[in-house]
């Protein structure tokens, strides 16, 4: 099945009846969904539908989604008489205060409100056909983010499936590691033993016999072993036929790895098991950062 990632980039251009507008679509990592729009004045109205447009296609992610539209015929573009006197009122008040230069024309020209751009009043009939225009651009565009996510996590997928395999290597290690032996083990509280003998303390043989018994047992990592190996058939099930938001599964196994490496780092009694367990968690650390990007 597909595997998507969430971050991404689309862009998609559309023209028609006098207009061109461009949609862009930037896409990173969230816990849900969250879609912010930047849409040009009067046409906000677009939100509601291009917001269902994205739910349809994506389950989480933070989206960036912005339209520029542009009109390519001229329109009427007249003075405001009224704001420009006020406006010149104003500026020769402030010049006398403040004994400054003239304002230009110019500048004059390029102050809010003193243009005025008239454009002909469109039916509904050409407003509703416009706004599904730019819907079917903001839908190729939605395409195209979707399909440049699912490339992205198909290299998510061939990243954490060699990491699966690290980890089954090193937990195999650990499984098979001769310090896990009896002989070994024996020999480890023996030396344990001798160190406390040789303080002089006096030991019950008893006591002594129960308390190494059962340091022997707090010391096994067979369950450890066990569960890593049931994280990692879930996982690599997941990849092989999860679809759809599979990415907090992952994360929520990512963090059961963790905690069972650092049991076993804290069980271990000898150096070669310790140095396993603290590989096993710097992979476990880097799967947990792809992790954070998958949907």
């Amino acid at each position: 099945m597909t595997l998507s990632s969430m971050t991404g980039f689309a862009r998609a251009d559309g023209h028609a009846a006098g207009l061109s507008w461009h949609w862009e679509i930037k896409s990173v990592n969230g816990k849900s969904l969250d879609i912010r729009f930047r849409l040009p004045g009067g046409l906000e109205a677009l939100e509601i539908e291009a917001r269902a447009l994205a739910q349809s296609r994506f389950h989480r992610g933070s989206l960036q989604v912005s339209l520029d539209v542009r009109r390519e015929s001229s329109s009427d573009i007249r003075i405001n008489e009224a704001a420009l006197n006020r406006l010149v009122k104003l500026a020769k008040s402030v010049q006398k205060k403040h004994k400054l230069r003239p304002l230009s024309v110019e500048g004059l020209l390029t102050l809010p409100g003193v243009l005025e751009q008239r454009e002909e009043l469109a039916s509904d009939d050409s407003v509703a056909a416009r706004n599904r225009l730019l819907l079917n651009t903001l839908a190729e565009a939605y395409d195209h983010l979707l399909a440049t996510r699912r490339e992205e996590g198909e290299k998510l997928r061939a990243v954490l499936l060699a990491q699966f395999d690290s980890l089954a290597a090193l937990a195999g290690e650990a499984r098979d590691s001769p310090e896990r032996s009896p002989e070994r083990i024996k020999a480890r509280l023996q030396l344990q033993l001798d160190r406390l003998l040789d303080s002089g303390r006096s030991l019950d043989p008893d006591r002594l016999h129960q308390e190494a018994l059962l340091l022997a047992t707090r010391s096994d990592i067979q369950e450890e072993l066990d569960r890593i190996s049931a994280h990692l058939s879930a996982s690599r099930q997941l990849l092989k036929d999860g679809s759809g938001p599979v990415g907090r599964k992952l994360d929520f196994l990512a963090q059961e790895f963790h905690r069972e490496a650092n049991t076993l780092c804290a069980k271990s009694q000898a150096q070669a098991l310790s140095a396993i367990g603290l590989a096993l968690k710097g992979i476990i650390d880097q799967m947990r950062e792809q992790v954070q990007n998958i949907e």
